[in-house]
């Protein structure tokens, strides 16, 4: 499977009472839209969705955006799925949920890599807006954000247990990659705010083809900004790449480590998204995509 189980069951009957009960003035139809790896979305009429934590390892992250997502709305020009209701948790529902404005388009996961060229450059100076000091109260993530060197060992299980998935020499290039990127320069600048798992799952793409959203802050943390810089690979083509490069280089300082450390992150995302699928589906199709792109340099 593509998803790991479910603690609870999220439907639209559940979605539909909490509105109801919580917010009468919002309530409308509701439609399932996915169940995700964390969260349920449910569209709410025409202008709203309803984001509801699946599983109680996760749940608190939700928290975690409807604190800092305000915040962080005011940095970048790219509007947020910022809440518009922080739904409470109750005797029906344990978790914290939220109401939040709906954005047309279609995920990047479901694009090529070519296609999602179109928007590199807007990525870029997303990001570079997003990259600024973060106060110490950011929420923490262990595996995010922080020095490479702390993940060497989780990562090279999970390539050992790609054998067979992968081809061997794929596999060494990887190892090879991750291990640059663990031995360089270690970022030694303030800790910045990240997005924090920024593979193609968590854009919106509108009809002309350029950035709708960011979505999908549960990993909100702080750190070395190489984590979100990932999305150099995780997204883009060579050219794509290329141009990202160039974009965010022109709005923040950045060297040949930083970039070492940004690809191994891209291993360490890609990685972790096609050993979680079965083969198939948009997670098998988005890891093996951005190891794809890691390989090519």
């Amino acid at each position: 499977m593509d998803i790991p189980h479910a603690d609870l069951t999220v439907d639209k009957d559940l979605a539909e009472r909490l509105v109801r009960a919580q917010f009468p003035a919002l309530a409308g139809p509701v439609a399932l839209v996915a169940q995700g790896w964390d969260n349920a979305l449910f569209r709410l009429g025409d202008a709203w969705a309803i984001r509801m934590p699946r599983r109680e390892v996760a749940a608190h992250l939700v928290e975690h955006e409807q604190q800092w997502l305000p915040v962080l709305q005011q940095l970048v020009d790219l509007p947020l799925p910022v809440p518009v209701g922080v739904g409470r948790p109750g005797p029906e529902y344990p978790f914290a949920w939220s109401i939040i404005p709906w954005a047309d388009g279609v995920g990047g996961a479901e694009l090529a890599p070519t296609e999602r060229d179109r928007y590199a450059r807007q990525f870029a100076e997303f990001f570079a807006a997003l990259h600024v000091p973060a106060p110490a109260d950011a929420p923490h993530n262990p595996v995010r954000g922080v020095r490479l060197a702390t993940r060497s060992v989780a990562v090279h299980a999970r390539l050992d247990g790609l054998v067979g998935r992968l081809d061997t020499d794929e596999l060494a290039q990887l190892r090879t990659i991750w291990d640059t990127g663990a031995a360089a320069a270690a970022y030694d600048g303030p800790a910045v705010w990240l997005h924090g798992d920024p593979h193609p799952g968590n854009v919106v793409i509108g009809a002309s083809g350029l950035l709708a959203t960011v979505v999908d802050f549960g990993d909100v943390t702080s750190g070395d900004p190489a984590t979100d810089l990932s999305a150099a690979w995780l997204h883009f083509t060579p050219a794509g790449r290329a141009e990202f490069r160039a974009r965010y280089t022109e709005h923040r300082q950045t060297d040949a480590a930083s970039w070492a450390r940004a690809r191994a992150w891209a291993v360490s995302i890609g990685t972790a998204a096609f050993a979680a699928s079965d083969g198939t589906g948009l997670m098998a199709r988005m890891g093996r995509e951005a190891i794809e792109q890691v390989l090519s340099g």
